[in-house]
């Protein structure tokens, strides 16, 4: 051993962990050995406090960094001899620490003691560990060295608590009663929640043995809870589905809630009373856990009766309801066109047979994704129609996109279908949305298509043909799901034939082909549409609501109107303004010729109108004359210098849309 400490001071001394004599690690030590020398007869006069003390303590020289001496305690921690320990240089013990060493000791040094919790141990098996250590600075016939001693923290901390609970003891038998009564008081106040709850609460253990039952529950089965405490439940209150078939345990959510640690909830099963009833109830199973394990299980249950007859009742009611309104439906089958030709349907005003067919047509079309080309005289009401298909449609939830085909620039036509992207062009500053794709999903409406120019029909037929398009300025095919309803007052086959109008795009727009009938050849409908304009009229402009006279009546229906509805709306509007105490004027614009212009269009030279005046009947029969005779003088041509339009000076729309609502023969 004297050769091991031998081989350690050669090792070290010319490196000491501390010198104090110079302040600088390396110097030499000449007071190391007397020190260790001393440090028997020290121990001897700290037998009592250094040798016999149960925490692990040891003696150093601060000088030389040499264990001077161990207690028996140090000796058990290290689990080493003295022999081994005394002389050992402190640095074995703690690699990589002399700057913290270095501050422990200097503070012991300067002050006398010092304390740390920052060194970790690592004793000579290899093990490192945290421990207090706690230095004293110890002087003995001129020679200084320190006393260091060792606590386990984790020792100290059970100490700490067994102290705690100690302390919790010495507090007497009040303590102890005063918190027997306060878990009592909480037992209390749980009973009495468990007996105000309505709905019926029962405790089973994971043998499934009844552990307690709520009064709720007591009244619910008919049982006491005494009756049912210790039992097993499902063999009391479960045994039976509500067929009368045995319901076996394995089978039971409430079994299976304690053994697979989960919540059941179950709403058609039957729990059996005392009496034999059964009653149908919804539970719950909850299980109980305690320190990781599943205990038992908790059932909320309540009884649905009640529930079950309302539900009952109800949907003998609905059925019944059902039934009722079947029969109600066909009773009222005769008065849907009533309802209809009064004009609330689809918002389209009138009785007439032409009116009625057209709303057939709307009914019939409005469902499919068919396109629609809607044809007729200027203010007949086409976007009318155009809203009533929309609005009937499975697209109704999505926009309908109107565009006026007459109103759009040549330059700027892609741009308004098909949008364009920021510097696509000269002022393009941001992306711009296209109406194909605003109306994505809906109803584009194509006004006047029969305005666009033949070289920008081709640009439309593309998108009507495949669903694709792109933007101005962009690559990129962008694709739309869009329905097609177009409107003319041109009569565009005549116009494919002249070649004004691309054929493939005829067809494609011409689906479903509806036209409408210009007002003239609806006169059972004038006074409903008359009475109609001039209510809207009068609230809007807040006036009273006039009468219309027999003499307004007929004067509006002996009027050939030109233009059409719109020129109705437009009359009634101007009456109501210019009425004068409730008194209806109607302006028609006889007085300039116009209605004299017209029924001498409607005349040849060869048959004068006679002197007195005309039903409408006879107007109209006079028109169909007429048109004959020019068809006839113009070899049933009708566009043209030479056709029977020139003659008339009629539009040859108005013309085409004459002879097919009259079903005359132009060959």
């Amino acid at each position: 051993m004297a050769d091991s400490t031998l081989d350690n001071e050669s090792d070290h001394r010319q490196n000491p962990v501390l010198d104090r004599s110079s302040g600088q690690p390396g110097a030499d030590s000449d007071k190391a050995l007397p020190a260790f020398r001393q440090a028997a007869e020290l121990g001897g006069v700290l037998s009592q406090y250094f040798l016999e003390s149960d925490e692990p303590a040891f003696l150093l020289d601060p000088y030389s960094g040499r264990v001077l001496r161990v207690n028996k305690a140090a000796e058990q921690f290290f689990r080493l001899p003295g022999k081994v320990l005394n002389g050992l240089y402190i640095d074995k013990l703690y690699p990589d620490l002399r700057a913290e060493l270095y501050v422990f000791t200097e503070e012991a040094l300067a002050q006398g003691h010092a304390r740390a919790r920052n060194l970790t141990l690592m004793r000579p098996d290899g093990k490192t560990i945290q421990m207090e250590h706690t230095a004293m600075s110890l002087s003995y016939r001129e020679q200084t060295i320190l006393m260091i001693r060792l606590v386990d923290l984790d020792a100290l901390h059970r100490r700490d608590i067994n102290d705690a609970a100690e302390s919790y003891l010495r507090q007497g038998l009040h303590e102890w009663l005063r918190d027997e009564q306060y878990y009592r008081d909480i037992e209390r106040e749980y009973r009495l929640i468990l007996a105000a709850a309505g709905e019926g609460i029962y405790g089973v253990s994971a043998q499934g043995c009844t552990t307690f039952l709520n009064p709720a529950a007591e009244q619910l089965l008919g049982y006491k809870a005494e009756e049912l405490i210790g039992k097993d439940m499902h063999e009391i209150i479960h045994h039976h589905h509500a067929d009368g078939s045995v319901y076996h345990t394995n089978e039971c959510p409430i079994y299976n809630a304690f053994k697979e640690g989960k919540v059941n909830s179950v709403d058609n099963e039957v729990f059996w009373r005392k009496d034999g009833q059964a009653i149908p109830v919804e539970y719950t199973s909850t299980p109980i856990v305690d320190s990781g394990n599943v205990i038992g299980a908790v059932i909320v249950f309540r009884d649905v009766s009640e529930r079950r007859n309302n539900e009952r009742t109800l949907r003998n009611a609905l059925i019944e309801n059902a039934a009722l309104r079947e029969r109600l439906e066909m009773e009222n089958a005769y008065l849907k066109e009533e309802i209809r030709s009064r004009g609330n349907h689809h918002n389209i005003i009138g009785n007439s047979d032409s009116l009625n067919t057209l709303l057939t047509q709307i009914d019939l079309v409005a469902p499919t994704d068919a396109n629609v080309m809607i044809s007729g005289e200027s203010g007949t009401g086409k976007e009318l129609i155009a809203h009533a298909i929309h609005r009937a449609s499975t697209r109704a939830d999505r926009p309908l996109i109107r565009v006026n085909c007459a109103a759009i620039p040549r330059e700027l036509f892609e741009s308004e279908f098909f949008g364009h992207v920021k510097g696509a062009f000269s002022g393009a500053l941001r992306d711009r949305v296209g109406r194909f794709e605003l109306a994505d999903g809906g109803t584009l409406f194509l006004d006047e298509v029969g305005e666009l120019e033949i070289t920008l029909q081709a640009k439309l037929l593309r998108v009507v043909q495949e669903g694709k398009f792109e933007r101005v300025g962009e690559e990129r095919s962008r694709e739309v799901n869009v329905r097609l309803i177009a409107a003319t007052n041109r009569d565009l086959k005549a116009a494919v034939e002249a070649g004004d109008f691309r054929e493939d795009l005829y067809f494609r727009l011409n689906v479903f082909p509806i036209e409408c009938t210009p007002l003239r050849q609806r006169v059972s409908d004038i006074p409903l549409l008359a009475e109609h304009y001039l209510e809207i009229t009068c609230q809007r402009l807040n006036l009273p609501l006039p009468r219309l006279t027999r003499a307004n009546v007929q004067a509006l229906m002996e009027y050939p109107w030109p233009g059409n509805i719109r020129e109705l709306q437009n009359v009634m509007e101007r009456a109501a303004i210019v009425m004068r105490n409730g008194k209806l004027t109607i302006d028609l614009p006889s007085a300039d010729g116009r209605v004299e212009a017209m029924k001498q269009d409607a005349v040849s030279e060869s048959a004068p109108l006679p002197d007195r005046i005309l039903t409408a009947a006879e107007m109209l029969e006079v028109e169909k004359q007429n048109l004959k005779r020019a068809l006839a003088s113009c070899a049933g041509k009708v566009a043209g210098e030479d056709g029977a339009a020139m003659l008339l000076g009629m539009k040859p729309t108005t013309v085409y849309s004459r002879i097919k609502s009259w079903k005359l023969d132009v060959s």
